[in-house]
């Protein structure tokens, strides 16, 4: 039996459509021992994203953003948080926003883009599934200043580290945007 014959939707309800879309959904769940319970979950869908790390495979340095994220620092983060590029999809291709996203954000054009898998990040509310890239750039490949788009409240400072101080910021907590340790994981494991 598939998921979808497991669960029957009864009521949709929009709780929020500002920033993002925040519904309500009441529905039947059909559990393992064959009985119906009837759940009720909170979805917020702000559509699917993708990340990349940007990795410059001769000197071994890594380029990261910083930037004010307004959930963490409610959340007790006092700090602007160092995050790889990422976007929305926006309606396009995760490969042709990934290189959008780079050059808005950090000046950068991409190469040798390729991606590695697909997660969900926080599938217990958040719907978005998040495509996760790698690319190699160099310090010719810079074709603007970066810093994100204003108008839409972006204000991106551009970092560049060497990938072993990258990944003892991960371990005393100065890199703590989890999209990010995966990708500085996988670095270290595979290239």
């Amino acid at each position: 039996m598939s998921i979808s014959e497991r669960v029957r939707i009864e009521a949709v309800e929009v709780l929020s459509h500002d920033w993002y879309l925040l519904k309500k959904t009441t529905f039947h769940y059909r559990r393992r021992d064959g009985g119906w319970q009837t759940q009720s979950r909170e979805t917020y869908d702000r559509g699917n994203g993708a990340v990349i790390l940007l990795f410059d495979p001769q000197r071994r340095t890594v380029l990261l953003t910083r930037q004010f994220r307004f959930p963490a620092f409610v959340n007790g983060y006092d700090d602007l948080l160092i995050e790889a590029p990422a976007g929305l999809l926006d309606g396009a291709s995760p490969q042709q926003r990934i290189r959008e996203e780079v050059e808005e954000e950090t000046g950068y054009r991409v190469h040798d883009v390729h991606q590695l898998f697909e997660a969900f990040m926080s599938p217990g509310s958040v719907t978005e599934k998040l495509h996760f890239f790698v690319g190699t750039y160099s310090e010719n490949d810079r074709i603007g200043d970066g810093g994100g788009i204003a108008e839409e409240g972006e204000d991106i400072e551009r970092l560049e580290l060497p990938l072993d101080e990258a990944l003892r910021m991960v371990e005393t907590g100065a890199i703590c945007d989890a999209k990010t340790i995966m990708l500085l994981q996988h670095a270290a494991l595979r290239l």
